[in-house]
């Protein structure tokens, strides 16, 4: 693709027609550290930094062409300059094209919501693999090609950047792979970084308050979630959230599900809890038929009834669903038991980062808890402080010890997210806060009886931990681990 070809595909204005335009473009980026030459370089107004900063420095790595949405005062560009109306939108549609637009040879399920969206997503991976249909997976875990082989992404992205999304995209069909699952974060939407995938399959789970401090409100969180229903051509939807009312009737196609008696498509009825397991039966397009989900909690059966309605909306028939279902063994820091001695707490991992989702933790997990619930959590810095309070007071009303710790702190004091913590804490609730985590899981450890419960929430399967500027090697597993056999000898 040469750079005139780029003002005919964006139907952008070539505001330095006299430079030359018929270098080739071989990849486009957005970050001017990984320019190499050939490059288109776009450059992103950010909150905080202007790309356009840095042409000088893309020019230099090889860059030939910069897509912006206008100069800056005072900015020159030595490269053709080709002004968009939205460079986010351009870095996504530029990469598609350069990939070959991957999406349209596969066939793409999204699936969003504040919670639930890991475990659907890998349920729904592990009923097409039931069922032999070649699945790739992209998730806040990492991602997977139809190998099953996991492996991460470079960053604390649940979705990488467009060019990232579009490269694998194109993997995946050169592997063969018939179908993915793309966990898709309201970032991600509201970033356009998934604007050029064509989904066939939009699946929407529920919506509660989380990164407000992107979207500013909830009305415009519900509109950037929203996207992907309004782009897929099939909608799976929760119609026990408040919100999917707004989206009925977005898309061609939709079905629907409920676990709480609302009228639906698919309908969880006879829900039966087990310290192990939760059995239930599902009437469906497809016939009644009974579940058996090697999963802890209740709200797990709302992830289950989407996975199964998504499969089946790809030709998954009931006895692979069935089976699918039975011989899922979850999602690495998703209600993630580890084995412990029998002089030891019973120790869980959790992604719960949310009020909500700490109160669906803690609830699932008092009937089997003898003694007391303890949880581990923190807030990460730089994102919607509105919910460190409500997450404060979610950990000392359903819990009976909260300790409060750091979680990717990043630029902010720990000592401030912690207080703001507290300052949500039940007046009756017991807590005290540690501010390096590692402290924080021996306390807890050491601290609780045999017949306690600690949940370690927030971090679940994330590999660094950012502190300042700087991603530090960080591993939830281990750390509890350690702290067992230390609490042990």
């Amino acid at each position: 693709m040469l750079v005139r070809d780029l003002v005919g595909l964006l139907k952008a204005d070539l505001q330095t027609p006299t430079l030359d335009d018929t270098s080739e473009i071989t990849l486009v980026t957005h970050n001017s550290s990984w320019v190499v030459p050939g490059s288109a370089y776009v450059a992103i107004k950010g909150a905080r930094v202007d790309g356009h900063t840095f042409i000088t420095q893309a020019q230099q790595a090889g860059a030939v062409a910069v897509i912006g949405e206008g100069l800056p005062a005072g900015v020159d560009c030595p490269l053709p300059y080709l002004k968009v109306p939205d460079a986010r939108l351009a870095l996504a549609h530029v990469a598609a094209a350069l990939f070959g637009y991957p999406s349209q040879e596969l066939r793409v399920v999204g699936v969003t919501g504040t919670d639930g969206k890991t475990t659907t997503s890998w349920l729904t991976r592990h009923l097409l693999r039931t069922a032999q249909v070649a699945t790739g997976l992209f998730s806040s875990v990492g991602y997977e090609l139809a190998d099953g082989v996991l492996q991460q992404f470079p960053s604390h992205f649940t979705t990488p950047e467009a060019p990232q999304v579009q490269e694998i995209l194109r993997t995946m069909v050169e592997h063969n792979t018939d179908a993915v699952v793309l966990e898709t974060s309201s970032h991600a939407l509201a970033l356009k970084r998934v604007a050029q995938v064509e989904f066939d399959i939009g699946v929407w789970t529920n919506l509660s308050p989380e990164h407000l401090e992107l979207h500013g409100s909830m009305e415009q969180y519900f509109h950037d979630k929203s996207q992907l229903i309004h782009a897929s051509k099939t909608a799976v939807l929760n119609v026990d959230d408040t919100w999917v009312s707004r989206i009925l009737g977005a898309t061609e196609h939709q079905v629907t599900f409920s676990s709480h008696g609302s009228p639906a498509d698919w309908v969880a009825h006879r829900i039966v809890e087990h310290a192990t397991r939760v059995d239930f039966d599902v009437v469906s397009p497809l016939g009644e038929f009974s579940v058996r989900l090697p999963m802890v909690g209740r709200f797990n059966v709302d992830n289950a009834l989407a996975a199964m309605a998504t499969a089946a909306e790809l030709g998954v028939g009931v006895d692979k669903l069935q089976e699918g279902v039975a011989s899922f063994t979850g999602v690495p820091g998703r209600m993630q038991l580890l084995p412990t001695p029998d002089d030891c707490p019973r120790v869980v991992i959790d992604f719960a980062h949310t009020a909500l989702s700490v109160e669906n933790v803690l609830t699932t997990l008092r009937p089997s808890t003898e003694g007391k619930l303890w949880i581990v959590i923190g807030s990460a810095g730089d994102r919607d402080p509105s919910k460190r309070a409500p997450i404060g007071q979610a950990a000392t009303r359903f819990g009976d010890v909260a300790v409060f710790t750091e979680e990717d702190p990043r630029t902010e004091s720990v000592d401030d997210i912690l207080a703001q913590m507290v300052a949500g804490a039940d007046e009756s609730g017991t807590y005290v806060t540690i501010p390096d985590r590692r402290e924080a899981i021996t306390y807890a450890i050491e601290h609780a009886a045999p017949n306690d419960t600690v949940v370690l929430a927030g971090k679940g399967p994330e590999a660094t931990m950012q502190r300042g500027a700087t991603n530090y090697p960080w591993d939830e597993e281990s750390e509890a681990r350690g702290a067992i056999s230390a609490r042990s000898r």
